[in-house]
């Protein structure tokens, strides 16, 4: 098609020459001393044109020479820049495919090219991620101190050059990474801890703080960190829930007296106080550390609310309920008979019940209450061995050995 286009536009060439120049009788005359040089002017043109070609042809010629160094140059430069980009697309190649020795003499080679080139050298946007290639294949080789050493000529090349701030932050991200894989949580942490507030927002930072908070035994900032990635929904809404419950309950299982209990409970978030199954085991830790008035103040509002909440969540903080009732008010005992009284069929609250009326020295009702707790295989057998030894203690308050007796080998039998 090009021929055809070239033979077309020669044709048009030829006939506008024809038109223009065949009648034309024009003369050009040079004058030199007594000598004098006539010839057409078709003849004058041409040689004009021709002469503009050559002069042209002649400058182009001499510029190519003069500069076949500089090419030949930018060409060696292009042939390098080439190679290291080559070797660097391998290095990623093999890390994927787990062939990290191979991986590590790419990036190595990739190196070696750019550092024996002063032009290429100044990309230190290149060099840092070689460096990063090469730290990544060290650590799956477990050569820690390789890794390290790589790592640090990463984040110096990253701080040098303006441009590759983030080649820094992924490389901070990378090293935290492998430091909790080193099970070095103080590390991962004051790795995180250097990154910029916006880095340090992103889910990934925060997804490697909540492991390293919980690798180090913080439960409360793993907890308000799960928190915000919550928000980012970086987990399912069951999954989250979940997962800032057991921070919840790893915080306040983590108290070793009742004013570290109070203060943890304090730090929790509204949305962790207001969690029935959160408050349920505040509950219990405050029975343990002999704080029943706490524990029941927690337990309060859940109680004044009972219709809210699901059946799940009314057994748990009546279960809860039990162990703190030593001193409870007669409030508390009209507040059960209530809840009693609205869901009769949960035995969860006949077992509370039972323990306040047994607390409050109403020997006959608490008898008729943990009765039927004790028989009902679907409780928990924490739950029925707790009443089979109410039951006993009643006994052994009416003089009823037999009974007493036959209370404690029930409470024996149950796994």
């Amino acid at each position: 098609m090009r021929l055809v286009i070239w033979l077309v536009l020669l044709f048009v060439a030829a006939a506008v020459a024809a038109l223009t120049l065949g009648s034309n009788l024009g003369l050009v005359s040079f004058y030199r001393g007594e000598w004098r040089l006539d010839m057409s002017l078709n003849l004058f043109l041409l040689l004009l044109v021709g002469s503009c070609f050559a002069l042209v042809t002649a400058i182009q010629a001499i510029e190519a020479l003069t500069t076949l160094p500089r090419r030949a140059r930018e060409w060696r430069l292009s042939q390098r820049e080439r190679s290291a980009q080559l070797a660097l697309r391998e290095a990623l190649v093999e890390l994927f495919g787990a062939r990290f020795s191979r991986a590590q003499k790419a990036a190595q080679k990739a190196l070696n090219i750019q550092s024996a080139t002063p032009e290429l050298a100044a990309d230190q946007g290149f060099m840092a991620l070689a460096h990063l290639l090469a730290a990544a294949s060290a650590h799956r080789l477990q050569d820690r101190r390789h890794r390290d050493q790589q790592l640090g000529q990463a984040l110096e090349l990253a701080r040098r050059g303006g441009s590759a701030r983030a080649h820094e932050d992924g490389a901070r991200l990378l090293a935290a990474e492998w430091a909790l894989e080193d099970r070095d949580a103080t590390r991962a942490l004051s790795l995180l801890g250097e990154l910029p507030p916006g880095v340090a927002r992103r889910t990934q930072a925060l997804r490697l703080r909540l492991q390293a908070s919980r690798l180090a035994r913080q439960p409360l900032d793993a907890l308000r960190t799960a928190r915000l990635l919550a928000k980012h929904q970086a987990f399912s809404k069951v999954a989250a829930q979940g997962l800032l419950r057991s921070l919840a309950f790893e915080a306040l299982d983590g108290a070793r007296d009742v004013d570290q209990l109070r203060t943890i409970w304090l730090q929790l978030d509204p949305a962790d106080r207001r969690d029935p199954l959160v408050a349920a085991r505040a509950a219990q830790c405050a029975g343990q550390l002999g704080a029943p008035d706490d524990g029941r103040g927690w337990l309060r509002p859940f109680f004044d609310d009972l219709g809210d909440l699901a059946a799940d969540d009314r057994a748990a903080i009546a279960l809860a309920l039990v162990p703190v009732l030593a001193g409870c008010g007669h409030d508390w005992l009209q507040r059960l008979e209530a809840a009693q009284a609205r869901f009769p069929r949960e035995r969860a609250l006949a077992y509370a019940l039972g323990h306040a009326l047994a607390e409050r020295q109403l020997w006959g009702k608490a008898r008729l209450m943990l009765e039927t707790v004790a028989d009902d295989a679907s409780m928990p057998s924490a739950a029925r061995r707790r009443s089979w030894l109410g039951l006993a203690a009643l006994a052994e308050q009416e003089g009823d050995d037999a009974r007493r007796a036959r209370c404690f080998e029930a409470a024996a039998r149950l796994p």
